[in-house]
């Protein structure tokens, strides 16, 4: 065994292996994107950027039940909620600070009314660590710009649920 060794070391034939493998990569096909021109596919249960949704009628879903709240394991979403002439309860406050967010997904399981959703957006890069609190108006926003794509997402994402 010590012999067998010794001639492979004497005649690097490990070094000659990891060239042949070099070569073979050389003129295989590449998987490398030029990432800001090209978009990396990204698969439908992807969890980012976090959004309030609205039902058609242009009124938000969230009815204040304070789930999400509950079951954030990182505790980094803030609600607070007051009621309404009608009776029914809505949010006068929903925060999110995305840099405690470890983007499990839990807030958007226990939505009752799938208010709060995340959406397929990877790019949050900021300078400012403030900004990365996202406010009830910025949640909307996201939600408002993203529907279509969203309802997609839950539609397609439903047979998992």
């Amino acid at each position: 065994m010590k012999i067998i060794r010794s001639l492979r070391q004497f005649l690097l034939l490990d070094m000659i292996k990891g060239f042949g493998i070099t070569l073979r990569m050389l003129f295989a096909k590449k998987f490398t994107l030029m990432y800001p021109f090209e978009a990396t596919p990204i698969s439908p249960r992807f969890r980012g950027e976090h959004a309030l949704r609205r039902y058609p009628n242009g009124e938000e879903r969230c009815i204040a039940c304070k789930l999400c709240e509950a079951v954030c394991p990182a505790q980094a979403i803030t609600i607070e909620a007051e009621p309404r002439a009608d009776g029914s309860r809505r949010t006068t406050r929903y925060d999110i600070d995305m840099v405690k967010c470890i983007y499990c997904g839990l807030c958007e399981e226990a939505c009752p009314v799938d208010a709060i959703v995340e959406g397929p957006n990877m790019e949050m890069a900021v300078e400012d660590r403030k900004t990365l609190v996202y406010t009830k108006v910025r949640l909307l926003e996201n939600g408002d710009k993203l529907e279509p794509t969203l309802a997609e997402r839950l539609r397609r994402d439903g047979g998992y649920r």
